[in-house]
């Protein structure tokens, strides 16, 4: 155990690692090497003058080879909003090591509220000087529930988040026109591009994910590219939007020169200088049915809009069927009972005298755990220190 654990830590070996949004539903989750790595940072990697087919879905290192676990979505409440974990890895959140390792911050580490550097942020590697220069990071949709079929001609941005990446505990609106996904779910596509300070690179990876409580049938259009529109709103593109494509060898869709507004060099970003609004996308619905089957399922979920800030939150099931909670900032299963059936409220019951009784443990088990916590700990210690020496 405790071989295969160094292995894992000490497999991440970059100073400075970027930035991912991680979550059950992601393509990668467990690295890109077949088995399950609990420290894995292989979808951080930034994106820079590559072929098309290397830097789609983060292809160079064959991230869409694998797949999340069957069943496992990244969920889209309709109206609603849903969180990720931006993080430089894995163990970063609470996917791992029951979140032993996770701060407010998306390397683990503690910052001032108020984090500036004037040069650039670069632990963790932010790409921006201070949150409000933080470029924006978006979301987008594809209908479709092979990832095969996914193209820049129907991957649709549908949210946006303004002032990210900043904090790990992220949210993003839903709007609440979404139409529910096909039955096997669709795949979502995240984006960033940050506003230069370091290589100007982009970040593009795919998710798993599917609509909940879609009470809409209105179809989503096709997107066109975005364009440069700083200061000149009527000059946007209008209605729905391709995701950012830049700075690679081939499939770009934007282009920029000269200075931005405040004299430094254009960069497109998930921002206003791109038309695109924070939260929802709103307005990239045509009005016409969309002809999909509504058995994704529903939610009540719900998640405080647009907070990037919030240091405890829940990320919760829309399943009405589902009794378990995560806590975001320990990573402990809670167990809550959904009235909405006798059957359900049982279930959960006997999960929660199963989970009461199980906190009943004798000294043996008790020590065995304690010697765990403190390998693991010896372990993603070792790790950092390698890290900051650059290994």
């Amino acid at each position: 155990m405790l071989a295969c654990l160094l292995a894992t830590t000490l497999a991440a070996t970059f100073v400075h690692a970027h930035l991912a949004p991680w979550h059950k539903g992601m393509y990668g989750l467990n690295g890109v090497t077949g088995s399950i790595n609990y420290n894995t940072d292989d979808v951080v990697h930034p994106l820079y003058q590559l072929p098309q087919d290397q830097w789609w879905f983060h292809g160079y290192n064959g991230v869409p080879n694998f797949p999340p676990a069957d069943g496992d979505f990244l969920e889209l409440p309709a109206g609603k909003s849903f969180m990720v974990e931006i993080a430089s890895n894995r163990g970063e959140t609470t996917l791992s090591f029951d979140g032993d390792y996770t701060t407010d911050w998306p390397d683990g580490q503690n910052y001032p509220d108020d984090y500036n550097v004037d040069t650039c942020i670069t632990s963790p590697n932010m790409h921006t000087q201070n949150e409000t220069r933080a470029a924006g990071t978006a979301f987008a949709i594809s209908y479709t529930s092979d990832i095969k079929q996914v193209t820049p001609a129907n991957l649709i941005v549908f949210t946006v988040r303004y002032h990210t990446p900043w904090k790990r505990v992220t949210y993003y609106d839903v709007p609440a026109d979404m139409p529910a996904c096909p039955a096997g779910g669709c795949i979502c596509g995240w984006g960033w591009v940050p506003n230069g300070c370091g290589q100007p690179n982009m970040y593009h990876l795919p998710y798993r994910c599917k609509v909940t409580g879609a009470t809409s049938t209105k179809a989503v259009g096709t997107p066109k590219p975005p364009v440069w529109c700083e200061n000149n709103p009527d000059g946007c593109t209008k209605g729905p939007k391709q995701m950012i494509y830049w700075n690679q060898n081939e499939g770009n869709n934007i282009q920029v020169d000269g200075l931005d507004a405040a004299g430094e060099p254009k960069s497109p970003a998930y921002n206003a200088k791109c038309g695109f609004p924070d939260g929802a996308q709103n307005d990239i619905f045509t009005g016409a049915s969309s002809g999909s089957s509504s058995g994704s399922g529903s939610s009540d979920s719900s998640g405080s809009s647009g907070s990037t800030t919030n240091t405890k939150a829940t990320s919760s099931s829309s399943s009405s069927s589902s009794n378990t909670n995560i806590d975001v900032d320990t990573g402990a299963k809670k167990v809550a009972v959904s009235g909405s059936s006798s059957s359900s409220a049982a279930a959960a019951a006997a999960s929660a005298s199963g989970s009461a009784k199980h906190v009943c443990k004798t000294r043996k088990a008790r020590r065995a755990e304690a010697a765990e916590r403190e390998r693991r700990s010896e372990a993603f210690s070792m790790h950092r220190k390698r890290s900051a020496r650059g290994f």
